[in-house]
């Protein structure tokens, strides 16, 4: 007899709210091995970024498409489970975003007819897939609030960095790197002058004011229970 907790996979009639639970189930059992792929997947996508060695990046690219083919089938398990259901649909259509936007570096090859744009928003697209998944896993991860914002933050980190340096911006990635960090931390700090530059610039602000306001709550909230002779 399967446990309370093991998804049933056995046929028979079900409704459908059954199904979508028995899914969501499946999901919650693998949040923490998906969570780790999740966050090593946004190193792997960095790689690829970043190598310059041809073997390097092919092997980068070869770990990348093996992850991407590990959540793909992930997700069609849960559906699968799910029946294919409306109501899965609807709760996770932004998966299916996220999980069709890798395939946007197969038209990379679009660059020989000068279609460059195209080319780098399959770059971008792949680094916003990755860090999407990366910062939802790390939620996933950790259960403190400061922990979950430190991994979070950090995250964010990463991604907007791989942004910076995807626009040619800056000669290393690890100038993108310090950039990102303090504009994450302070609201400034980035010195491009491009549109897609200055649009990470806005975002980091918005982060920082966010991470200032939570850490704010948190030590409030922390220091008042100090006080509280009921506690």
């Amino acid at each position: 007899m399967p446990s309370q907790d093991t998804p049933d996979l056995s046929p028979g009639p079900r409704t459908e709210d059954d199904r979508l639970g028995r899914a969501e189930a499946l999901a919650r059992q693998l949040d923490k091995p998906m969570g780790i792929l999740g966050v090593i997947f946004l190193f792997v996508v960095l790689g690829q970024l970043v190598a310059k060695e041809p073997a390097l990046a092919s092997a980068f690219t070869v770990l990348g498409w093996l992850f991407w083919a590990v959540f793909v089938l992930e997700f069609l398990l849960r559906a699968y489970i799910a029946a294919f259901g409306l109501d899965f649909w609807r709760k996770n259509w932004w998966q299916v975003i996220f999980l069709l936007v890798p395939f946007l570096r197969f038209f990379r090859a679009l660059q020989a007819v000068r279609l460059v744009r195209f080319a780098r928003l399959a770059r971008y697209g792949s680094i916003l897939s990755a860090g999407v998944r990366g910062s939802r896993s790390a939620g996933k991860l950790l259960t403190s609030r400061i922990g979950w914002l430190t991994a979070v933050t950090a995250v964010v980190i990463l991604a907007s960095s791989q942004f910076l340096y995807a626009t040619g911006e800056h000669s290393s990635y690890g100038e993108s790197l310090y950039e990102s960090a303090m504009a994450a931390i302070t609201g400034s700090g980035i010195t491009g002058t491009s549109i897609s530059t200055r649009f990470i610039q806005v975002l980091l602000a918005i982060y920082s004011v966010a991470v200032f306001a939570t850490l704010a709550g948190t030590l409030g909230a922390y220091f008042l229970r100090q006080r509280d002779p009921g506690e």
